[in-house]
């Protein structure tokens, strides 16, 4: 399982690596809203500060959510470029960034 944050640092940096991929080619996609959806377990810290956790569970973790409740959730995320109020544009050529 990764925590919730983890996962969101992931897309984000999937989604740079798209946007790297798209600098100077000719046709792009402007990035519209990115839904999420995954199934999380939420656990509950039996210290003093009582700290709640989400967890994205992972395919087949079956089992080892003996002592957790899981959720299914939708994010929907509206990606912009920082400092703009721009959506960003992505490509998905893999190779163009590694050139």
């Amino acid at each position: 399982m990764i925590e919730l944050a983890e996962m969101i640092a992931q897309l984000r940096g999937e989604l740079a690596a798209a946007m790297a991929a798209a600098e100077g080619e000719e046709l792009g996609f402007e990035l519209g809203p990115v839904q999420l959806e995954a199934e999380f377990a939420v656990q509950r810290s039996g210290s003093a500060d009582g700290r709640i956790r989400f967890w994205v569970v992972e395919a087949g973790a079956g089992g080892q959510l003996s002592n957790s409740t899981t959720h299914r959730v939708t994010l929907s995320l509206e990606p912009r470029v920082r400092g703009s109020d721009r959506r960003p544009w992505v490509s998905g050529d893999q190779t163009a960034h590694e050139r």
